[in-house]
C-alpha cells in the first residue's frame, strides 16, 4: 500500500498533534513533518515532496492564501488542502484561485478530513465543507444580481486605501471604528472583484474610482 505523506502547517502545537493522532491511525497515510510558519511550510514542502500540505490559513508572517500563491508559482506538485477556522469569502475564493484542492473548517469530523486527504491525493478538486459549500452558492447568487457600484462612504474608504492607510487610521480619518472599516473593505474586494488592499488600489486608480 503506497502511503499519502502529508504536511501539516499550523501555529499551534495542540492543534497539529491532534491532527496528526487521527491521520496517523490510518494505516495509507503518513505525517511526515510539521510546520508553525508559512516559511517552514514552503520549505518543507521543498525538502519533503510530500502528496498533500494542510494548510491553515492564518499563520506567522505569511497567510495561507500567500503559501498556497507562492507554491503556485515555482510549480509544486503538492496539494493544498486548507484546515482552517476561517470561512469568509476572501481566505476560501482567495485560495481556490491560488490552485489549492479543497477548503474545509476544522470543526468537520475527521472521518472527513481524512477522506478529503485521500481524495485530494488522488488529484480531485473541489473538496469544501458543506457550511463553505453553502456560503459560495450564496455568493454566487448575489453575484449574479449585486449592485456594483460603491456608495459614497466606499468611495472614502477607498481614496485612504490607495494612500496607504491602515484600518485603524481610516476609521480615525472618518470617525468610525475599525471593525466598520473592515465592512467596508470586504464590500469594496467584492463589489471590484479583487482579494488585497494592493489589487484594489491598482484597480481604483486604473478605473479611475476615485
Amino acid at each position: 500500500m503506497t502511503n499519502i505523506r502529508v504536511v501539516i502547517a499550523d501555529d499551534h502545537p495542540v492543534a497539529r498533534a491532534g491532527i496528526r493522532k487521527f491521520l496517523e491511525k490510518e494505516p495509507d497515510i503518513q505525517v511526515v513533518a510539521e510546520a508553525s510558519s508559512g516559511e517552514e511550510a514552503i520549505e518543507l514542502v521543498g525538502e519533503l515532496s510530500p502528496d498533500v500540505l494542510l494548510l491553515d490559513m492564518e499563520l506567522p508572517g505569511m497567510r495561507g492564501t500567500e503559501v498556497a500563491r507562492k507554491l503556485q508559482e515555482i510549480k509544486s506538485p503538492v496539494r493544498v488542502l486548507a484546515l482552517s477556522t476561517y470561512d469568509n469569502r476572501q481566505y476560501i475564493l482567495g485560495l481556490l484561485a491560488s490552485g489549492a484542492a479543497g477548503y474545509l473548517i476544522k470543526e468537520e469530523v475527521p472521518e472527513t478530513i481524512i477522506q478529503a486527504v485521500r481524495g485530494v491525493a488522488r488529484g480531485e478538486q473541489g473538496w469544501v465543507s458543506r457550511r463553505v459549500a453553502a456560503k459560495m452558492t450564496v455568493w454566487m447568487q448575489m453575484d449574479s444580481t449585486k449592485d456594483t457600484e460603491l456608495t459614497e462612504r466606499e468611495v472614502e474608504v477607498l481614496r485612504l486605501v490607495v494612500a496607504g492607510k491602515t484600518n485603524q487610521e481610516i476609521g480615525f480619518a472618518l470617525g468610525i471604528s475599525p471593525r466598520t472599516v473592515e465592512k467596508h473593505v470586504d464590500s469594496l474586494y467584492t463589489k471590484m472583484g479583487v482579494n488585497s488592499r494592493v489589487e484594489a488600489a491598482v484597480s481604483a486608480v486604473r478605473d479611475k474610482l476615485i
